[in-house]
């Protein structure tokens, strides 16, 4: 169930009066602080281990697809960024290939 739900399923208690004042307080208190906890947790960790290289988008490896669908942009965006940093830091190369090596090849995408 999502906080939406469990908050308007408060609320309804509330209104019908099954929940004192003070106790839809304390339990809205305590839903959104648990919530909050377990949400920032599971983003953090679902950030960490999201990042695959594509198996569909892909010129050489798969990198820039799946720093597309990684940061919700297109992949040529990505490979201009990798160009640029050829052309001008000349480091772009080598960014690619730490990435083409460390960053693990996506299953489904």
């Amino acid at each position: 169930m999502s906080l939406a739900d469990e908050l308007e399923k408060l609320g309804q208690l509330h209104r019908t009066a099954q929940l004192s004042d003070e106790e839809f307080s304390r339990a809205k208190e305590k839903l959104l602080s648990s919530s909050g906890k377990e949400a920032s947790s599971f983003s953090a960790n679902y950030n960490v281990n999201v990042l695959r290289r594509s198996v569909r988008d892909r010129w050489f490896g798969g990198v820039c697809g799946g720093l597309a669908i990684y940061s919700n942009t297109e992949s040529w965006l990505w490979r201009l960024i990798f160009v640029a940093f050829v052309c001008v830091f000349g480091t772009g190369f080598l960014l690619y290939l730490f990435a083409w090596i460390f960053i693990p090849e996506s299953d489904s995408y």
